[in-house]
């Protein structure tokens, strides 16, 4: 890529951009995997892009106190405020420490999975079987996005704002969240004093991002207000016991304050925080991971199959059933196949599909690259999944089998090869519960449905901090013999 005078490698970027995924793969395949971009001068927009391994792990674990969001991460998410990943130092601990004790309370967990399932006997089954019965076409990645978000709102507010039913209603806080995540995306990519001007004068994405950040005020102030009143009337005590199954709003509200030195519960801004650091956490990255595994199965039957085998042979049909009692995590454990085929699609397609950090000082990483403070730092998570240099000859293939050992076990991959979760402190706190509902939701389509892609459509991900697909995933369903 031409580095010009003055206007640095830019023009080189907008002519790749309509496939800019595509060429990153090659471009840091042959740079040694990692590759310093210069922008024009005065924008704001050098930075040091990377896939190596070990720059991954010295970053993210081993000097992590020395990386953090950088001066202006927080600015460009400034939509998104005191969300969680938005933040850092004492604020990050504080919300780490908190998310760990809630997420990690059985109750919740319970939670979980009793939302998951009544989703899925009162959302996914009846949508499924009304366009089976049909022959309609529905769009896949727009079903997974709707059943997440109504799950993510029973988990966060205890609400179910039934967005996934077969009229498929509009709801203005899940399109705010979209317009809010490509806004955010648009402004890595321009310099920095022209989004500014655009936000100033109320123009383009900037004004569809000050229309978000109104709904998100309004809409989550009721249902912190009615959340308040709610633990007021019931006198729900500030020390919960093992029993309950509360929603997150209802344990941040009643949070023990002495525990934490900054989190402040009677503030609502910070509810606001919370409500939304969660729905973005587990809304389209979810859908997004469902969408792009169906698809992959539709191009290898020979998975489907597989999987299929496995769940016939580890659940009994009155453990797969939705009038039944739901079966456990550890009965999902015994599907390491399915397991596998999850975290392959993940390594191919994953979620989040870049990752940014920033020194607080000078530093040289372990590939020799020196860092300024402050400067920015990408970590392309979706290239770093099609390395040869890091996964093999077949890097580019969908080979569940490469995470199944000798002994028919899960293999482990260290994080810093395998980001779809993080890595080091800032690792998922929610992966066992993501990875649970997913596994739910799949064993329960496999089982009853099968899935026909519609030919000829074309698939590509979207450029955005989720990896959706561009287009969307356009399916047919048939309902399985139940003999």
């Amino acid at each position: 890529m031409t580095n010009w005078p003055l206007i640095g490698m830019l023009p080189g970027l907008l002519m790749v951009l309509h496939r800019i995924y595509d060429f990153t793969v090659e471009l840091l395949e042959n740079s040694n995997l990692t590759f310093q971009f210069k922008g024009p001068w005065l924008t704001g927009m050098d930075m040091l892009v990377t896939v190596d391994p070990a720059n991954i792990h010295y970053m993210l674990s081993s000097n992590f106190l020395n990386y953090n969001k950088g001066p202006d991460f927080k600015e460009v998410f400034d939509v998104f405020k005191d969300v969680v990943f938005n933040v850092d130092a004492e604020l990050w601990k504080d919300h780490r420490k908190a998310a760990e004790e809630t997420l990690k309370h059985q109750g919740f967990a319970r939670l979980s999975v009793s939302a998951t399932r009544c989703k899925l006997k009162n959302g996914i089954v009846p949508l499924f079987d009304h366009f089976a019965k049909e022959g309609m076409v529905l769009n896949l990645q727009d079903v997974f996005r709707r059943f997440t978000f109504d799950v993510s709102m029973v988990l966060i507010t205890g609400s179910d704002p039934t967005s996934l039913s077969i009229d498929m209603p509009e709801n203005e806080l899940d399109k705010a969240l979209t317009a809010a995540g490509e806004g955010v995306l648009y402004r890595q990519l321009k310099p920095r004093f022209l989004w500014k001007l655009q936000r100033w004068m109320r123009l383009g994405i900037e004004k569809k991002m000050v229309e978000a950040n109104d709904i998100f005020h309004r809409v989550c102030a009721k249902y912190i207000s009615a959340k308040r009143e709610e633990v007021r009337l019931q006198g729900i005590s500030h020390h919960s016991n093992n029993e309950e199954c509360e929603d997150l709003l209802t344990s941040y509200i009643k949070l023990d304050t002495t525990n934490y030195e900054i989190l402040n519960p009677s503030d609502d801004r910070f509810l606001k925080d919370i409500i939304l650091s969660y729905i973005v956490a587990g809304r389209d990255t979810i859908a997004s991971a469902l969408t792009w595994f169906f698809w992959l199965l539709s191009q290898n039957p020979n998975v489907v199959a597989k999987i299929r085998q496995e769940i016939n042979k580890n659940l009994s049909k009155s453990k797969t059933g939705l009038e039944k009692s739901s079966f456990d995590p550890t009965d999902l454990n015994k599907l390491v196949y399915l397991h596998a085929a999850l975290y392959e699609a993940m390594r191919l397609y994953p979620p989040i599909p870049f990752e940014r950090t920033s020194p607080v000082k000078t530093d040289v990483l372990p590939s020799g690259h020196k860092v300024h403070a402050d400067s920015k730092i990408y970590i392309l998570i979706y290239v770093l999944g099609r390395m040869k240099a890091v996964w093999g000859e077949d890097a580019s293939e969908f080979k569940p089998e490469r995470w199944v050992s000798n002994t028919g076990s899960l293999r482990h991959e260290p994080s810093f090869k395998f980001l779809a979760f993080n890595a080091g402190p800032r690792s998922c706190l929610g992966k066992q519960l993501a990875l649970n509902l997913m596994k739910t939701v799949i064993v329960e389509i496999l089982q009853n449905y099968d899935i026909h892609v519609i030919k000829g459509q074309k698939i590509e991900p979207f450029l955005g901090i989720v990896l959706s697909m561009k287009h969307g995933l356009s399916v047919t369903i048939t309902k399985r013999d139940s003999a």
